[in-house]
């Protein structure tokens, strides 16, 4: 398959690495500009981002939240058959507070808004360092799984695909509107779970508590002692639902 990815932090850089290593066509762009990319070890082939949508099967933007308003007129410009994958999660302290969010809106929704066009959620409810690392082949017992949400079945289909190529089961959390279930502050949100364990942990989430239990680990990480280890990140979120 043929990929475009715009961003090249950890999660995305991660995801072109693995990508290529399995045979697929990726294509990696900042959208600040491809002078951006200079100096960074890249896995793919490193373009403007006008040109990332060039050719391709399938879009992952893994920018920041707020910025990703910022690359409506080059999303605007895929065809509807490319399927278009959002990665980001909205947290206020880094973002600053966006009030449809606040008031409710679900995260992916605005995003898809402020694109102008439908998404898929996916590879936000794992950390880069578990993309990176904790990858598995497909049946290994205990293999960490991701969820996907999203209104276009046949979009999800692929995706699921996708993460099964990374070394991730998929779970299907449902449409967009549903896709809260794997925001920051529910179960599902970096806890390194099974597919089965992922499925109860997506009925589990609370969409009103979701923002303050979001805080609450935020707030339980800064106050930590010395650096901060990706188990004690997976440790804190799981620990949340049963304080």
């Amino acid at each position: 398959m043929r990929f475009g990815i715009i961003g090249a932090g950890p999660i995305g850089s991660n995801i072109a690495k693995k990508l290529v290593e399995n045979g697929h066509d990726v294509k990696i762009a900042d959208a600040r500009g491809i002078e951006r990319l200079e100096g960074k070890k890249l896995t793919g082939t490193p373009v403007i981002v006008e040109d990332v949508i060039k050719n391709i099967d399938v879009l992952i933007t893994s920018i920041p939240f707020h910025a990703l308003p910022s690359i409506r007129n080059v999303v605007n410009k895929v065809g509807e058959e490319v399927v278009v994958v959002d990665t980001s999660n909205y947290y206020p302290q880094m973002s600053g507070k966006i009030e449809e969010i606040e008031n409710g809106m679900v995260e992916s929704v605005w995003v898809s808004n402020h694109l102008g066009r439908p998404v898929i959620k996916a590879f936000n409810n794992f950390l880069a360092y578990t993309l990176e690392h904790h990858g598995t082949p497909e049946g290994t017992h205990g293999r960490i799984a991701i969820a996907v949400a999203g209104d276009n079945l046949s979009h999800k289909k692929i995706i699921i695909g996708v993460a099964n190529v990374l070394g991730f089961d998929a779970v299907d959390s449902g449409s967009l509107s549903d896709s809260w279930r794997q925001q920051p502050g529910t179960p599902a949100y970096c806890t390194e779970l099974t597919k089965e364990e992922l499925a109860i942990a997506l009925n589990q989430a609370n969409k009103e508590k979701a923002p303050f239990l979001r805080d609450k680990v935020m707030e339980k990480l800064s106050a930590s002692q010395g650096a901060v280890s990706i188990q004690d990140i997976v440790k804190a979120n799981r620990e949340i639902f049963n304080s």
